[in-house]
């Protein structure tokens, strides 16, 4: 049986566009990822991919969204953000404005407008030496698992990619995965090619396939720090469970605060760049906008993503999550991972340079000091030796309501 024999629904024109701001991204991000077999291709340079330009502050770390929930209060410096010191926890943190600000999708068209579409003729052609190819050969798998459409997904080549992709579609092998369980649409998010991941989406690849390690593209987008792949989701307006779980039990929004708090560790020690980082926060706000709850506990150790933050000591991201908007803060700052509230996480840290600042912010949302975890300790009991201990201590036990004091009705038990 030919090619053109393969029996298949016809595909259906894809949702209309999400309106939602373009991000740039640096595709060397990757670098930090040397597992990964499926690195940025020079054809990821290209287009919408082209690294930061001349109206690109560098400085700017954290760039602004323009949403009413990330703008309270006056921004905290670059320098603050990256370092985590802070000259007040009460004071408001936001995201600095760029100078540039990103433009409107709706104005360029659209995500497919700012890529660019795929010409009519160069896509002909694919189409014409795709299909000329033998079937056998078209849908073999190599030693790797990888179809010739994952290697076209993998380098980015759009025209091929898609003709393949419909030929794919009307064999039903458009799922077809390889060694490490990545279909098409996984590896063209893992490679950081947006406009592929959009494509095949709209030819009808399950947006919530996982690969062996129960990832699924939003998973993989998030831990990569690749906000323009979230994008194209946004953009292509397919239904995606943005609350899906790994094999960790973690959905993508932990994936997005864990790569965060890497981010800033290598900025840190010079590993990583602002613009590393401003990716990886651009993930977690996009995941935000897409419905994601900054509440859900992972399912192994029960942490949300407030406890993940506090253990690593990324002060700049606690006071962001903390501004989120929550039916029930002090529940929220209260919540147990295995007992342990993020005031007992805090507390735990090893000392400075934010531990003084983290238990005071945390204070000042109203975490709860006389809570007890497991091991029936409170976070003062958690406090280490010495002089800045000592001083936590007080503050921890002042802030502790009286014996016999009914709690607020806002306070988990």
């Amino acid at each position: 049986m030919g090619l053109g024999e393969c029996s298949g629904e016809e595909s259906a024109p894809g949702p209309p566009l999400a309106p939602y701001p373009p991000w740039q991204v640096d595709p060397s991000c990757h670098v930090a990822f040397p597992d990964c077999r499926y690195h940025c291709s020079a054809v990821a340079s290209t287009g919408s991919y082209q690294p930061p330009g001349p109206g690109y502050d560098a400085t700017e770390a954290y760039a602004s969204m323009g949403t009413a929930m990330f703008e309270t209060g006056e921004p905290y410096s670059t320098v603050m953000a990256a370092t985590g010191e802070l000259e007040t926890p009460d004071a408001p943190w936001t995201l600095p404005v760029r100078s540039t600000p990103y433009p409107d999708p709706l104005e360029l068209g659209g995500f497919g407008g700012l890529a660019g579409g795929l010409d009519p003729g160069e896509l002909a052609r694919a189409r014409a030496e795709i299909r000329s190819m033998d079937q056998g050969q078209l849908l073999q798998q190599d030693e790797d698992g990888d179809t010739i459409l994952h290697l076209l997904a993998a380098q980015g080549l759009r025209h091929f990619a898609q003709a393949a992709a419909e030929v794919f579609k009307e064999c039903g092998r458009l799922e077809t995965k390889e060694h490490k369980g990545k279909t098409p649409l996984l590896v063209a998010a893992t490679a950081n090619q947006a406009e592929l991941v959009r494509d095949l989406l709209a030819l009808g690849a399950d947006a919530d396939a996982a690969d062996h390690k129960g990832q699924t593209l939003l998973h993989l987008a998030a831990t990569y720090g690749l906000p323009n792949v979230l994008l194209a989701v946004m953009a292509s307006g397919v239904p995606v469970n943005v609350e899906a779980r790994n094999f960790e039990g973690q959905t993508p929004l932990h994936c997005a605060v864990i790569s965060h708090n890497a981010a800033l560790q290598a900025l840190g020690a010079g590993t990583a760049t602002l613009e590393r980082l401003q990716e990886t926060l651009a993930c977690i706000q996009a995941l935000l906008h897409m419905g994601a709850d900054h509440t859900s506990q992972d399912i192994k150790s029960s942490k949300t993503v407030l406890h993940l933050a506090v253990q690593d000591g990324n002060l700049p991201l606690v006071q962001f999550l903390l501004q989120l908007p929550v039916s029930h803060p002090q529940h929220f700052v209260n919540m147990k991972a295995h007992g342990n509230t993020a005031l007992h996480m805090a507390a735990a840290l090893p000392g400075p340079p934010c531990q003084e600042s983290l238990v005071q912010l945390l204070l000042s949302r109203g975490a709860d000091p006389s809570a007890r975890n497991l091991e029936n300790e409170q976070p003062a009991h958690l406090l280490p030796p010495g002089p800045g201990g000592d001083q936590l201590r007080i503050l921890l036990r002042s802030r502790r309501p009286p014996p016999g004091a009914t709690r607020r009705p806002s306070q988990p038990p």
